[in-house]
């Protein structure tokens, strides 16, 4: 069996402005992209996915691929000794990869519709999670206020610790759920095995 996958990718980390003027909250974007792939069999397929689906890591490629990316823009506010977040907005990017195949026969069809919608609600529960994440991080940062911190210092400090250890948090949720979907026995191998007919 071809070694595929689904696959996420995540692109946060030091985007993180402190001033400019945006819209309050955090803005979602979501693109979704498609790659051709072309079979008379399921087996056909995911040959074909194993080819030129995303890349996954330097040599393997992955069935679908959500990518994500966080910016953060905060505006502060200053008194005579403390420094508070005067408002935060983020900007959470998300992308969708999956495969598309047309002119199959009708059986096929059938098989490949669900399973592209089991691709779909794996990829979608990633971005779900990304969602959450930056939910997260805008709860916990919007009242922060430190006091004795002419500048600021403390508080960028504050905020920067603060987002670290709750993507850590995600990103360690992501992974849990990856580990139980692709399990042996798992639901991306109930996928994989529907798709081939088994």
């Amino acid at each position: 069996m071809p070694c595929v996958k689904l696959a996420r990718i995540v692109l946060f980390g030091a985007c993180i402005t402190f001033a400019g003027e945006a819209a309050a909250g955090v803005k979602v974007s979501e693109t979704t992209r498609t790659y051709a792939v072309a079979g008379g069999t399921g087996a056909a397929l995911l040959a074909a996915m194993d080819r030129h689906g995303p890349k996954h890591g330097f040599l393997t490629r992955a069935i679908a691929q959500t990518r994500y990316s966080v910016a953060w823009t905060i505006e502060w506010g200053e008194t005579r000794t403390a420094c508070r977040v005067k408002k935060i907005d983020g900007a959470l990017d998300i992308t969708y990869t999956y495969p598309s195949a047309h002119g199959l026969s009708p059986v096929l069809e059938r098989r490949w519709t669900r399973f592209l919608a089991g691709v779909k609600k794996h990829e979608k529960a990633h971005g779900d999670m990304a969602r959450q994440m930056v939910g997260a991080v805008e709860k916990s940062v919007a009242r922060l206020s430190v006091e004795n911190d002419r500048g600021c210092r403390k508080a960028r400090t504050e905020v920067k610790r603060r987002t670290a250890a709750i993507y850590a948090q995600y990103e360690a949720r992501q992974i849990q759920f990856d580990v139980r979907e692709h399990r042996n026995g798992g639901r991306v191998e109930g996928l994989i095995e529907a798709l081939l007919g088994r």
